[in-house]
């Protein structure tokens, strides 16, 4: 497999006064397609830092940062946007999602940011993946009728409905008990097995132990980059099925493209 994303000695400094706040000192990482890496390390290692960079939410100091070929790094604001609104899905731990809005609402609202109408088939793609996470019985919802590990799994379906090859996860168990937890790295896994790369930061090594790739952070610095040789759930999850088409964005890094 070619590489998801490439990452060559980013620096990336916070100026507070006369302070300077030295978050990345020189980070080069690559990681594949398919793959799915736990970012760990105590607060202020710039894991949560260098997982904005990857989202496109912050732009480096100095270095590279490629998607496919492109060196996001040098992009503007209206590419960045672009980059963030079609080709890339992001799973938070507050979840992030609209009150007013219902299930089905808040998964289509990327499609809103990217300027797609919404009709009857968008509108059945993001029904499928209510359902592909449990929540076919839940449309009409609103996030307050929802607990909060059902809140999470509508912020996962939101982050598929652009199709995005990369998903980048910040904490999505930090706000949800151990049995609900399980339920949502189970969906991650499946993810993950369909091709889906996912990038996800977490303090917990229970959650970590999901993931194919460990990275440890300190100071800035990458402190370990360990491969897990029995992830949790690798043989025993199958990966989903969801198929349905939507009109697709055309300009973008070819990994990037929806297919």
């Amino acid at each position: 497999m070619g590489a998801a994303l490439r990452i060559v000695d980013l620096v990336k400094n916070y100026y507070l006064e006369a302070v300077t706040v030295r978050a990345l000192r020189g980070v080069s990482v690559e990681v594949e397609e398919g793959d799915f890496v736990a970012l760990m390390g105590p607060s202020g290692s710039g894991k949560s830092t260098l997982l904005n960079l990857v989202g496109c939410l912050d732009r480096p100091t100095s270095g590279e940062y490629y998607l496919g070929d492109e060196n996001v790094a040098s992009m503007d604001d209206d590419q960045l946007s672009e980059i963030r609104s079609r080709y890339l899905g992001f799973i938070f731990q507050s979840y992030n999602l609209l009150a007013q809005y219902t299930v089905v609402e808040n998964i289509e609202v990327p499609l809103l940011y990217q300027g797609c109408k919404l009709d009857d088939s968008t509108r059945e793609w993001c029904v499928s993946l209510a359902e592909l996470v449990g929540l076919g019985d839940r449309l009409d919802h609103r996030p307050m009728q929802l607990s909060g590990g059902q809140q999470q799994r509508v912020a996962i379906a939101r982050a598929l409905v652009n199709r995005p090859q990369l998903i980048l996860a910040d904490e999505p168990t930090g706000n949800l008990d151990t049995k609900t937890s399980d339920e949502i790295m189970v969906m991650l896994t499946r993810l993950n097995l369909e091709g889906k790369t996912i990038i996800m930061v977490t303090h917990e090594n229970d959650i970590a132990e999901w993931a194919k790739r460990v990275i440890r952070m300190r100071d800035g610095h990458i402190e370990s980059d360990v491969r897990n040789a029995h992830p949790r759930g690798i043989g025993q999850i199958q990966a989903p099925t969801v198929s349905h088409s939507i009109e697709t964005p055309t300009r973008a890094p070819e990994m990037f493209r929806p297919t």
